[in-house]
């Protein structure tokens, strides 16, 4: 792609962004397809695209180790955005250029080499045509390429891929449990009215093996990855900042999905919550009064200033957890101006306490957005 056609679709994804914060589509973006109650997903249907939806992503994180014990944690994300309403699109004159298209799609994949407390990230897009990118399903399952970046999501086995200049990732996962449905049947709020919300799946085990090339040393790795599945069209609701989001992995084989939508007047907003996964599978519903985090030490970004926490005491009466969470790396901040233009931290955690009373280990990943401004792009 020519440096003139990148800063095209820049300027189209900024645009489309900033109708939105200023409220071109009413709060809700009423043109596109909503989220309003329970999702009905089938998968493997619905490890597809949902195009009519603004936003969608597949997102992969992981924990692996080398045969001489070194340590890696990935980040391996591709966005969908969808930059006009499905009737606007109709409305089109023909004939459309095989340029044109209301599909935007950005990749952001990150290694923490965390022997070597190094964090190596790279970030992608495309526009959904002409072959550079999409999603394509088949019997066999679903692919969601970009450029030569892909996530293949067979009945029983995934597959992803990305090749940047510093690093590379091809790893195998397996699904050991089955997938859980957030909320209420995938139906996640984020906000105060229904259609706040999105539709929400995730697979909370997968055993992972495969090859990490950092900076052109491979190194064969295994271990375990999550992967998440979300769609949506609303924005976040004034007065949020922000969430912090924890996928933890624990040793007594159960595993803790929760986020926290920060106010602006501080606290957490009445739609934050989490999911519990005991040894069965079997998912149960945690509501934010149920759950407390607590920052233990935080970290200064010297490149945007941001102060992210790094540390973290959890706390989840009803499940007998507690938990301390630390960042394998400080530095895990992904910089991402060439695509969306937001500036996050993503980054592999280690996890020591207690469930029920008795000693668990665990690792996972952490994401935290608005730190350095307000998060109120597209959610």
């Amino acid at each position: 792609m020519n440096k003139q056609v990148a800063i095209w679709i820049r300027v189209v994804f900024v645009a489309s962004a900033l109708v939105l914060r200023a409220g071109g589509f009413s709060g809700i973006a009423e043109d596109y397809a909503r989220v309003t109650g329970p999702c009905q997903l089938r998968l493997p249907e619905d490890h597809g695209d949902h195009p009519r939806h603004r936003t969608e992503w597949w997102y992969y994180t992981g924990n692996v180790t080398a045969p001489d014990g070194r340590r890696f944690g990935y980040q391996f994300t591709i966005f969908r955005i969808r930059l006009a309403p499905p009737e606007k699109e109709a409305s089109w004159p023909d004939p459309s250029s095989e340029w044109r298209t209301s599909q935007l799609f950005i990749g952001h994949a990150a290694v923490s080499d965390v022997n070597r407390k190094r964090h190596l990230q790279d970030q992608i897009m495309a526009r959904g045509a002409l072959g550079l990118a999409g999603v394509a399903t088949a019997e066999t399952g679903v692919t969601v390429f970009l450029k030569r970046w892909q996530a293949v999501i067979g009945h029983d086995r995934h597959r992803i891929r990305a090749d940047s200049d510093i690093f590379s990732l091809d790893l195998n996962l397996e699904p050991v449990k089955a997938p859980v449905f957030h909320g209420e049947a995938g139906y996640s709020r984020k906000g105060s009215s229904p259609e706040q919300a999105s539709c929400y799946y995730s697979l909370t085990r997968l055993r992972t093996d495969g090859v990490i090339n950092v900076q052109g040393t491979p190194y064969t790795v295994e271990g375990l990855s999550w992967m998440d599945h979300e769609y949506s069209t609303a924005p976040l609701e004034p007065g949020i900042t922000g969430w912090d989001w924890f996928s933890l992995q624990l040793s007594d084989n159960t595993e803790l999905m929760f986020f926290i939508l920060r106010r602006e007047q501080g606290g957490a907003h009445p739609a934050s919550s989490g999911t519990f996964v005991d040894p069965s599978g079997t998912a149960h519903h945690i509501a934010v009064e149920a759950m407390s985090a607590e920052i233990k030490d935080t970290w200064q970004s010297p490149g945007t200033q941001a102060v992210y926490p790094v540390a973290w005491n959890l706390d989840i009466p009803t499940k007998q957890l507690r938990l301390r969470v630390s960042a394998n790396l400080e530095d895990q901040e992904m910089r991402t101006s060439q695509t969306s233009g937001v500036d996050y931290w993503e980054g592999s955690v280690s996890v020591t306490g207690t469930a029920g009373g008795r000693p668990v280990v665990g690792a996972g990943y952490v994401e935290l957005t608005g730190y350095g401004k307000a998060f109120d792009a597209p959610m």
